[in-house]
């Protein structure tokens, strides 16, 4: 009997580690005009990236980075000039690819005469579902995104809020294991924000693989396990926030002090700079407060962390607390997309 558990738990661990989306060397090129002729347009330039079962996958990217049509080559939509694209193992576009996918557009239109519950009908029907079917899933989906009590209402009396958890349900009628959402709280208020994000912790929750396409970052921050940076076509780093910030990010400390009052404060930082072979620009010193100063600093080394603790401390500075930092989501992507683009410029 032991065994037999263990060996349930074991193949629940194997489905949510798989892969489930599976992208290698994706191109699109698209025909484009100008004045001077005819001039292609590639929107993918050799994208390589792959979220696997469970994970909430975010991508990033400014505008014109490619982000949508990397969401229409996943949907079958369109077609990739080279490369490959796979979904559950299957090539995209695939019947059976395409059966355990749900989607959430950015610009989702439903009928003003429907209710939310009709409007979980019309789409259950679409997919192929029966009525006793479309039923069930329709109770558990309007209680999933908290409008059980709001069903029978027209979805032109809805919030934005309640508008957008409605597509949530949508996209989530025929019960997939990849859902792909397409800037899921644009236009949103806090409160929206909130409501969409815990809907999307609760499906995490549930094992499905979530596919978010965003430019919100604080938001991507919160719910997204595993984040891509993409630019210009090309993806610019893969990994958590943790550790993009190590691979790209220099190391940062807070280090808070006190110092006598009578205390050449520039001169010591152009000092510490020089001794850490660093611009003085990597120091952000600051007053704080009831006497007390705040330095920041951001050095490429573990080593020149240590050493600027010794400098401070061979200056006569208390140290009454010291963190490190990490990078934020947007320094990261601000870093990665500027620096990027002027290599390339």
């Amino acid at each position: 009997m032991q065994r037999e558990v263990r060996a349930k738990e074991q193949q629940a661990i194997a489905k949510d580690h798989a892969i489930v989306v599976d992208v290698s060397n994706l191109e699109k090129r698209y025909s484009g005009w100008s004045l001077l002729g005819r001039k292609p347009i590639d929107a993918l330039r050799g994208v390589d990236l792959t979220a696997s079962g469970g994970e909430v996958f975010g991508l990033l990217g400014p505008n014109g980075a490619g982000k949508t049509t990397l969401i229409k080559i996943l949907l079958g939509v369109v077609k990739p000039s080279s490369g490959n694209a796979r979904l559950f193992g299957e090539l995209v576009g695939s019947v059976d690819a395409r059966r355990r996918v749900g989607y959430l557009p950015e610009a989702l239109r439903i009928d003003k005469h429907h209710t939310a519950r009709s409007a979980l009908s019309y789409y259950g029907r679409l997919s192929g579902m029966d009525r006793q079917a479309i039923t069930q899933r329709a109770d558990e989906l309007l209680d999933l995104v908290g409008l059980k009590d709001r069903d029978r209402e027209p979805v032109s009396r809805f919030s934005k809020g309640m508008y957008q958890r409605l597509g949530l349900a949508q996209a989530l009628i025929n019960d997939p294991d990849l859902l792909v959402l397409d800037e899921p709280t644009d236009g949103l208020d806090p409160v929206g924000r909130n409501e969409v994000r815990c809907v999307i912790d609760r499906l995490r929750e549930q094992g499905k693989t979530i596919f978010l396409n965003s430019h919100i970052l604080a938001e991507v921050e919160m719910v997204c396990t595993r984040v891509a940076i993409l630019a210009k076509g090309k993806i610019r780093g893969v990994g958590t926030v943790s550790e993009l910030s190590q691979r790209f990010s220099s190391e940062s400390i807070q280090c808070l002090l006190t110092a006598p009052e009578e205390l050449e404060w520039n001169q010591m930082v152009d000092h510490f700079a020089a001794q850490l072979a660093v611009d003085s620009q990597c120091l952000d010193l600051r007053e704080g407060d009831d006497g007390r100063y705040v330095l920041d600093a951001k050095l490429p080394s573990q080593a020149q962390l240590d050493q600027l603790v010794d400098l401070l401390r061979a200056a006569g500075l208390s140290i009454l607390r010291l963190e490190k930092k990490r990078a934020s989501l947007e320094e990261l992507f601000m870093q990665l997309v500027h620096d990027q683009g002027d290599a390339e410029g």
